[in-house]
């Protein structure tokens, strides 16, 4: 069977469709770092030797092995040598706390956790709670190094069958300190985005996010399964993603608009050569019409942003280029993606209202992973019965049907791309004896997007400063959740029910824009 026959089916998986790339075009760059490249049949013969090792260590279909570490080219091929064995992956963030990362371990089941030595350093203290089998993928003490795990040139795993709502990844949506939600994602899901045809076959793309992080992976995917280079970037530099972009005559990126603003803020960005562009694509964090407007004039190729969830559901794409006037909004529901706006009474609101955003698609996660309750909390069931994820988002439709965000319901900070949740480092804040109340929101950030900022109301006869407790919570936290600036005050702004009044401390927030 062709690659062609294969993206043409209904379900398939992805190390089915690597295997025929590899077949097809086997001399062909897949995989591409700073220190190494494979070529498919270069990296379909490395993911049979990690299948085949993983199921000698006892992991079988349906399990879950781990992942941890800066992105590599021994990273991408593990991910995608995970899948072949039948297993889930959970890919973990290595900002995240040590004990949160003992704790997504132990909720996902993972039988072996590859990691590097940063990761490793980082675990030093909590190392005795880990009970999976470490691999190191830098060749570190962390585990076992990975050259020397791996099971023996020419290795065949034994096949499995794989089903459509089989678990691909575990995405864990925090890793500050408090409990981590892990999204299951289906094989069914991934398909559906692997056949969107938006990454054909020889596309150049750069992957400049993490691989743990659901926006990469809905990039990095389609472009290997397609039979595309996937050029991988450790940590995320402006100019040295200029350089390879001009280098390797990169055709697609994905990027999250706070990599947009730097790239484009740089001096000699129109220096570079990047002519090869034919797409670039956004998502994870709001994107300002400004900076739209100037990534179209100077940058060659399209510009399409995604509005969705990791969790699934309904996507909106604003296919920048063809509406300049519509920069303002997230574009409309992707073909066979059903969006829809509810009020607070749970029913869909008129055209041109305000609500809270639900969707539904073939693209919707299972739930999170031991937690049913969470799961029941992110559905909402039409009149008719059908299943849809809520965003706690809000929005509106205007008279073209494209979708406007209006604020975030559930006060949401995205830094840099990542989500971070006030409730956790409000937990951390009250963990502090001269803390009587707090509340977090997100400000203004040109580094980041946005950035938390705490307000606390201190306990009576006690006294400490705000870099006192700043340093108190930042010490606690993961490094993408740490506290820019926190204001001590006397009282927080309530309504009438008790209810914080968070907007009022955003929008009356005296430090304005941040660094």
């Amino acid at each position: 069977m062709s690659v062609e026959e294969i993206l043409s089916r209904d379900f398939a998986t992805l190390p089915e469709v690597i295997a025929e790339q590899a077949g097809e075009r086997p001399d062909q760059l897949a995989l591409v770092d700073a220190k190494r490249q494979l070529t498919f049949g270069q990296l379909d013969a490395l993911m049979d030797r990690i299948a085949a090792a993983l199921q000698r260590d006892g992991v079988k279909n349906g399990d879950v092995a781990a992942a941890c570490a800066t992105t590599s080219v021994e990273y991408a091929a593990t991910f995608l040598g995970i899948l072949r064995a039948g297993a889930a992956v959970a890919p973990l963030a290595p900002s995240s706390t040590p004990e949160s990362l003992v704790m997504m371990l132990t909720d996902s089941g993972a039988k072996v956790f590859f990691l590097d030595k940063g990761v490793s350093d980082a675990l030093a203290g909590v190392a005795d709670q880990i009970t999976a089998k470490r691999v190191s993928l830098d060749g570190s003490d962390a585990g076992v190094p990975f050259e020397t795990w791996l099971a023996a040139e020419g290795a065949k795993p034994a096949p499995v069958t794989v089903a459509p709502e089989q678990p691909f990844n575990i995405i864990y949506s925090s890793g500050t300190t408090g409990t981590p939600k892990g999204i299951v994602q289906p094989h069914s899901m991934r398909w559906g985005q692997i056949r969107r045809g938006v990454y054909p076959a020889g596309a150049v793309t750069m992957v400049s996010t993490p691989l743990y992080s659901n926006t990469t992976l809905v990039s990095f995917l389609p472009t290997v399964s397609n039979g595309g280079t996937a050029v991988l970037m450790p940590k995320f530099d402006a100019e040295q993603f200029l350089k390879l972009s001009q280098q390797y005559r990169v055709t697609h990126a994905m990027l999250v608009p706070v990599q947009y603003r730097r790239l484009m803020e740089r001096p000699d960005f129109d220096s570079y050569d990047l002519s090869s562009f034919v797409m670039k694509f956004a998502t994870s964090a709001p994107f300002a019409a400004e900076l739209k407007a100037d990534v179209l004039k100077r940058w060659p190729g399209g510009l399409i942003e995604y509005y969705g969830m990791t969790e699934g559901g309904g996507s909106c794409g604003l296919v920048a280029h063809e509406y300049p006037d519509k920069l303002h909004t997230v574009g409309k529901p992707l073909p066979g993606h059903d969006i829809r706006l509810i009020g607070e009474d749970g029913k869909e609101v008129p055209q041109g209202h305000v609500g809270e955003i639900v969707g539904r698609s073939g693209a919707m996660m299972v739930g999170y992973h031991n937690q049913p309750g969470k799961t029941s909390e992110a559905e909402w069931h039409s009149p008719d019965g059908l299943r849809f994820i809520r965003t706690g988002d809000v929005g509106r439709f205007d008279e073209d049907g494209f979708l406007t965000l209006m604020d975030r319901k559930k006060d949401m900070i995205i830094s840099g791309g990542f989500n971070i949740y006030p409730s956790d480092l409000e937990a951390e804040l009250a963990k502090h004896p001269a803390v009587l109340e707090s509340a977090v929101v997100g400000v203004p950030s040109q580094k980041w997007g946005e950035t938390p900022v705490a307000f606390v109301v201190l306990r009576k006869g006690k006294s400490a400063t705000a870099e006192e407790i700043v340093a108190f919570v930042n010490g606690n936290v993961g490094k993408t959740q740490r506290l820019a600036d926190l204001i001590v005050v006397d009282t927080l702004p309530r309504s009438h029910i008790g209810k914080i009044l968070k907007r009022d401390l955003r929008d009356g927030y005296q430090g304005k824009a941040l660094a």
